[in-house]
């Protein structure tokens, strides 16, 4: 964690000395990006599915420790397994 905390010092050190410049891409990149990702993410349909109790526990703690609804990474993690993203541990 003091990594991590040493690192944000730095980054932050960076930007205010003003070594930090905007993209060259422009404000029409930015837009072309952010339609992708809203896109990509629009949530138009509802399922509903039966897990184990204990799985979906330990879907809510793991959840909980990245702070986001359990939904949400849930969804993350089909949307990654369908896009070829999801990748198994070794």
């Amino acid at each position: 964690m003091d990594e991590e905390r040493k690192l944000e010092e730095e980054i932050l050190a960076s930007f205010e000395r003003g070594e930090w410049q905007p993209s060259s891409k422009g404000k029409n990149e930015i837009a072309r990006f952010a339609a992708m990702a809203s896109a990509s993410l629009t949530k138009d349909k509802r399922v509903n599915i039966r897990i184990s109790s204990r799985d979906l526990d330990d879907i809510q703690a793991r959840a909980a420790e990245e702070a986001i609804p359990y939904q949400t990474l849930m969804s993350s993690v089909l949307h990654k397994y369908v896009t070829g993203r999801l990748v198994e541990r070794t």
